[in-house]
């Protein structure tokens, strides 16, 4: 007796569940496609609820002391996100907890004035705020401490909350699967189709795309259907928890000779009153980031 197969026909379904995918599934369903989202853990799990939650405009890009395309192509990425934020943009996120409205950089004596001499250019007039020595955040008030300062107008959300916000947004459209159970398959024609076994027949999952939003989950899952490009970026990152009893918040890239941050600083509150600190830094080899394959 053959088992009873159900097919699902969708326009578009989304594999992976973090932000990336999320937003899309957002998207996707205000313009009026046929949707699914498909995670394998949690919504959110692993990249998303791990990042530090903040929304810049390319500043902490510009470390060689000039805008740079990276830095020019995200300029007004804060501005989109507050306008969805107010519930005006392509997204709503009116229920997303902000963190805080501002968040530092700062250099060492070695940066100072290179970093000072940019920063104060006319380019970047009204991005970038010098913060003078008497409004210096209690973690930068060391009597050691002489470098330069700069606050930055830009947003620290709470991660959390921004996944709940898009997920309620498609109720009714993520579902959890489970890969032991489920086969990613491609046909002579490369036409996809993801067959789910239950215990109460197959189901088969039709679209006309799928779109994998997994992170460095796509490397495995091209790897299903036979296919190996486009390579992954695998941008391996150091952090460090510390839990302590500080009665204040902070959000700060400290700025470094590399071309990232020296050093990512960002404060989560916990029920009992104190604070854990995510200190994070991107690894450095002698393989370049962008240049490194699963």
């Amino acid at each position: 007796m053959s088992t009873p197969q159900h097919e699902i026909h969708l326009d578009i379904a989304i594999i992976g569940g973090g932000v990336a995918g999320l937003w899309l599934a957002n998207r996707a369903k205000l313009a009026g496609f046929s949707i699914a989202l498909f995670e394998s853990k949690a919504l959110g799990s692993d990249q998303t609820l791990a990042s530090q939650g903040m929304i810049h405009g390319g500043m902490k890009y510009t470390l060689a002391g000039t805008l740079t395309g990276a830095s020019e192509a995200i300029a007004e990425m804060p501005g989109h996100w507050r306008a969805c934020l107010c519930g005006e943009g392509d997204v709503d996120l009116r229920h997303t907890r902000i963190l805080s409205d501002h968040f530092f950089m700062w250099s060492g004596d070695d940066l100072g004035s290179k970093i000072t001499s940019f920063f104060a250019s006319k380019i970047t007039r009204g991005r970038v705020d010098a913060v003078h020595p008497d409004r210096r955040p209690p973690l930068l008030r060391h009597k050691d401490f002489s470098g330069s300062l700069y606050r930055l107008e830009d947003l620290v959300i709470d991660t959390p909350s921004l996944v709940a916000n898009l997920a309620n947004n498609i109720e009714g459209c993520c579902y959890q699967i489970d890969w032991q159970k489920a086969q990613l398959q491609r046909d002579n024609t490369n036409k996809v189709t993801v067959k789910i076994t239950g215990d109460q027949g197959d189901v088969v999952i039709h679209a006309q795309r799928f779109i994998f939003t997994a992170g460095k989950g796509n490397a495995q899952l091209l790897a299903e259907l036979g296919l190996d490009q486009p390579a992954m970026q695998l941008r391996p990152l150091q952090q460090v928890m510390l839990k302590h009893h500080y009665p204040f918040d902070f959000y700060g890239h400290c700025l470094g000779r590399e071309t990232t941050p020296r050093l990512t600083i960002s404060s989560h509150r916990l029920p009992d009153g104190g604070h854990v600190w995510y200190l994070g830094a991107a690894w450095q080899n002698k393989v370049p980031a962008w240049r490194q394959k699963p």
